[in-house]
C-alpha cells in the first residue's frame, strides 16, 4: 500500500505538518530537535536523581498526616503537645506466664523496666510492671518519641526492647503490641516498599510489552520512559513536600509508583500504535512520528487531563491522606504525559524501524485491522448490537449486587495485617488478662478549672473501666480513660460518642475527646463523609471534560453511566472475594473512594482512546461504521493497556496490608473489566444501536449512516502488536 506524503522536512531537521498540525508535535521527531528533547531529559533525570532518593525520608505517617484535619481527634492529638511529645507512640509491653507470674518474673521485668528508661529516645517515665487481676500477666508502657524519623524510628526501638526482653525466665512470653507495636509492625509491612513496588510494576511491565509487541527491544524504550517518569516526579513531589507542606505518606508514595508505571505505559502503547501504523504510510519515521504525535496526542492529553482532574478531586476530602494523594497522583499523571510525549517519541525516532524487529513496520506494507481480533468481534456485535448492550449491563448490574456484601467500616488492628504480627498477638493477649481498653486509653482535654466535672462526667459513662487522675498545665487539664472494649471493636467506637456527649455537656469545660478509639471513629465518618462530596465531584469534572472533547452532551452520559456500572460490578465482585475467598475480616474505610476515583479516572482514559477515534472516523464514514474501524483499531491498544494498568495495581496485592491489597485487587479487577467488557463490547454496542444520535446535538448528529454494515473500508490501521 502507498500513500500520499502528509508533511516536509524544514532545513532546521524538523517536520511541519500541513493542515494544521503544527510545530509543536514535531518537536520531539526533528532530525535536530529530538536530541535537544533527549539531553533535556538526561539532565532532568540527574538532577531529580538525589530529590527523587530522599522522598521515602519526607514521608509523614504520624497520626496527624492520615487523619480528618477539622476531626475532633485530631485537635485533642495538637491540645495535648503540652502534656507530651505530638510524636510520642506508647509501646505497651505483655509478659504471660499462664501459671500465673513468680517473684522471679517480677523480678526480670522490673530489670527490664530500667533498661527501657536508658533507651534512646524514651524521653518520660516508662510505667510499670503493673499486674494483672487474675496474677498471670505483667503490663508496661514504655513512651518512645518518634521525632522526625516516624515509624522508622519506632521500628528500630521496638527491635532495641525486644532485645532487652530476650533475656527473661523460661515460659514467659513477650509481645509488643499497643500503638507502638502496631507502628513497628506497620513500618516492617511497608520496609522496602518503594523499592518492592518499582521492580514489580516494572517486571509486569515488561512481561506484558514483550507479549504485546513480540519484539526483544522495544519494551525497553516505553518502560525506560516510565522509568524516568517515576523518577521526576518523585523529585517534584519530594520539593513540594518540603517546601510547599504536602503530606506525602507511605500510601501516597506507594500509589504513585503503580500508577506511573500504569498510566505512562497506557499512553506509550496509544503512541506506539499509531506511530507503527503511520510508518506504514511514510517513508521518513520522523515524518511518521509527527503524524502519530499529531493524531494520537490530542487523545493522549485529554485522557492524562482526565485523571489529573479526577485525582485533583481529593482536594476536597477531609482525610489529610485522601487529600494528600490527590497532588502526588496528580504531578505523577503530569510527568507521565510529558514523559511520553517528549522522551518517548524522541527515543522511538533515534532508535529507527528496528527496534520493532521481529515485526517491522515498512514504508506500504499490508496490515492487518480487517482480520484482527477485535474486528471480527465487532462485526459480530454489529448483528445485534442490542441484545449485546442489554445483557452486558444487566450481567454487570447483577455483579454490581455484591456490594451488599462490602463492609467498608474500617478495619481492626487484627484485620489490617495479612497474617498474624506480634502486636497482634499481644492485643490478644493484653484483652485476655487486662481490660480490653488498656494501653489505648480514651484521651479528655478540657479547661483546667473545670478538670473535675469532667472527671466525674467521663467516669461515669457507660464502657469506661477508670479514669486517671487529671494533669494541668498552661491552663488545660488532661484525662486518660481505659475502656472496657477493645479500642477497635464498635463498642470502643460506641463508647466514644458516649463520653463525648458527657464531657460536653459539662458547662465552660471545651471538653475535647480523643484517643485511639476516636480517630477510627472520626476516620470512618470522614470516609463517608467523602464518599459523598467527591464523587459526584468527579463525575460532574468527566463529564464536562468528555462534553468538550466529543462535542456532544448524550455520549458522554452513556460514557459516564458506563464506567459507574463498571465501578459497580468491580467493587461487587471484589466484596465476593475479599469475604468468601481471601478471608479478609473487612474493608478499609477508603476502599470505595479510591477505588471509585481511580477506575473513574482512568476507565475513562480507554472511554477517551476508543471515542475519539470513532468521532474521527465518524466524520467520513459514519458512526455505525466509524464504531467498527474504531474498536477494531483501539481495541488491542486498550486490551494491551488495560493488561498493564491492571498488572501493576496488582502488585499492591503483594504488600503484607490488607487496605493495600484490596485496593489492588478491586482496581486491577475494575480496569480489566472496563477494557475488555464495558469499554470494547459495551460501549461498542451502545454506539452501533444509537448510532449518529451519540453526538447530539453537534452538526455530527446529523450526518446519516450508510446502510448496511457489511464490512470495514480498506486499509484501515492495524492493532497494536
Amino acid at each position: 500500500m502507498s500513500s500520499p506524503t502528509y508533511g516536509r522536512a524544514t532545513p532546521q531537521g524538523g517536520v511541519v505538518l500541513v493542515g494544521g498540525a503544527g510545530r509543536l508535535a514535531a518537536l520531539p521527531c526533528g532530525k535536530v530537535s529530538k536530541w535537544i528533547v533527549l539531553a533535556l531529559w538526561i539532565v532532568a533525570v540527574a538532577v531529580s536523581f538525589s530529590p527523587a532518593g530522599k522522598l521515602t525520608g519526607a514521608q509523614e505517617n504520624d497520626a496527624v498526616s492520615w487523619l480528618p484535619g477539622k476531626a475532633e481527634s485530631t485537635e485533642v492529638l495538637k491540645a495535648t503537645q503540652q502534656f507530651s511529645s505530638p510524636d510520642e507512640i506508647p509501646a505497651v509491653l505483655v509478659y504471660e506466664r499462664p501459671a500465673g507470674i513468680t517473684p522471679a518474673d517480677q523480678q526480670a521485668v522490673a530489670r527490664h523496666v530500667a533498661q527501657f528508661a536508658q533507651l534512646e529516645d524514651v524521653d518520660r517515665e516508662v510505667i510499670g510492671p503493673i499486674p494483672s487481676e487474675d496474677g498471670k500477666a505483667l503490663q508496661v508502657l514504655v513512651p518512645i518519641n518518634a521525632g522526625s524519623g516516624g515509624w522508622e524510628t519506632i521500628g528500630e526501638r521496638a527491635e532495641d526492647i525486644r532485645r532487652v526482653a530476650a533475656d527473661r525466665p523460661d515460659g514467659m512470653s513477650f509481645h509488643v503490641t499497643g500503638p507502638g507495636g502496631f507502628a513497628a509492625d506497620s513500618q516492617e509491612a511497608f520496609a522496602g516498599i518503594d523499592g518492592k513496588l518499582l521492580y514489580s510494576a516494572a517486571a509486569v511491565v515488561i512481561v506484558i510489552l514483550l507479549l504485546t509487541y513480540r519484539s526483544p527491544v522495544l519494551w525497553l524504550l516505553p518502560l525506560m520512559s516510565a522509568g524516568v517518569a517515576l523518577f521526576a516526579a518523585q523529585a517534584v513531589i519530594y520539593y513540594l513536600a518540603t517546601e510547599a507542606d504536602l503530606t506525602v505518606n507511605a500510601q501516597s508514595a506507594g500509589i504513585l509508583t503503580v500508577l506511573v508505571f500504569g498510566a505512562g505505559t497506557d499512553y506509550a502503547l496509544l503512541l506506539v500504535a499509531r506511530y507503527r501504523e503511520e510508518l506504514r504510510r511514510h517513508e521518513d519515521r520522523h515524518e511518521a512520528m509527527a503524524f502519530a504525535l499529531h493524531r494520537s496526542g490530542p487523545a493522549i492529553i485529554a485522557s492524562g487531563s482526565t485523571v489529573v482532574a479526577g485525582m485533583l478531586c481529593l482536594l476536597f476530602a477531609s482525610m489529610n491522606s485522601t487529600r494528600g494523594l490527590g497532588p502526588v497522583a496528580a504531578v505523577g499523571i503530569v510527568v507521565a504525559l510529558a514523559a511520553m510525549l517528549t522522551l518517548l517519541p524522541a527515543l522511538l525516532v533515534i532508535f529507527g524501524r528496528w527496534v520493532f524487529w521481529p515485526l517491522r513496520p515498512t514504508y506500504g506494507s499490508e496490515d492487518h485491522t480487517e482480520t484482527s481480533v477485535w474486528g471480527r468481534i465487532g462485526r459480530r456485535i454489529a448483528v445485534r448490537p442490542r441484545l449485546t448492550w442489554v445483557t452486558t449491563t444487566v450481567v454487570l448490574a447483577i455483579a454490581s449486587l455484591g456490594i451488599l456484601r462490602l463492609d467498608p467500616n474500617g478495619l481492626s488492628n487484627e484485620e489490617s495485617f495479612v497474617g498474624t504480627p506480634d502486636s497482634v498477638v499481644g492485643e490478644k493477649v493484653l484483652a485476655a488478662h487486662f481490660p480490653a481498653g488498656a494501653g489505648n486509653p480514651l484521651v479528655v482535654v478540657s479547661n483546667a478549672d473545670k478538670a473535675a466535672e469532667v472527671r466525674t462526667a467521663m467516669a461515669s459513662t457507660q464502657g469506661i473501666a477508670s479514669v486517671a487522675e487529671p494533669q494541668v498545665a498552661g491552663g488545660l487539664a488532661y484525662l486518660e480513660g481505659t475502656m472496657t472494649d477493645a479500642v477497635d471493636t464498635q463498642a470502643a467506637k460506641d463508647t466514644v460518642d458516649r463520653v463525648r456527649a458527657a464531657v460536653h455537656a459539662v458547662p465552660d469545660a471545651d471538653a475535647l475527646a480523643g484517643g485511639g478509639a476516636a480517630i477510627l471513629l472520626d476516620t470512618q465518618r470522614a470516609a463517608d463523609r467523602d464518599n459523598k462530596i467527591i464523587i459526584p465531584i468527579v463525575l460532574a469534572v468527566v463529564f464536562l471534560i468528555l462534553a468538550l472533547l466529543l462535542r456532544a452532551l448524550l455520549a458522554p452520559v452513556l460514557l459516564v453511566a458506563t464506567v459507574v456500572l463498571s465501578f459497580g460490578a468491580a467493587l461487587g465482585i471484589s466484596a465476593l472475594l475479599f469475604d468468601q475467598v481471601l478471608g479478609f475480616g473487612g474493608t478499609d474505610v477508603s476502599l470505595p473512594l479510591f477505588v471509585f476515583v481511580f477506575l473513574v479516572a482512568l476507565g475513562i482514559d480507554y472511554n477517551i482512546f476508543l471515542m475519539t477515534r470513532v468521532h474521527e472516523e465518524a466524520k467520513t464514514h459514519g458512526t455505525r461504521r466509524g464504531a467498527l474501524i474504531g474498536v477494531a483499531a483501539t481495541g488491542g491498544v486498550i486490551t494491551s493497556a488495560g493488561l498493564v494498568l491492571a498488572g501493576t495495581f496488582a502488585v499492591l496485592a503483594t504488600l503484607p496490608v490488607v487496605a493495600f491489597a484490596e485496593i489492588g485487587i478491586a482496581v486491577a479487577l475494575g480496569v480489566l473489566l472496563d477494557t475488555i467488557v464495558v469499554r470494547s463490547v459495551l460501549v461498542t454496542a451502545l454506539n452501533l444501536d444509537i448510532g449518529r444520535h451519540l453526538w447530539w446535538p453537534s452538526k455530527l448528529a446529523k450526518k446519516r449512516d450508510p446502510e448496511p454494515i457489511e464490512e470495514l473500508p480498506e486499509q484501515e490501521p492495524e492493532l497494536a502488536r
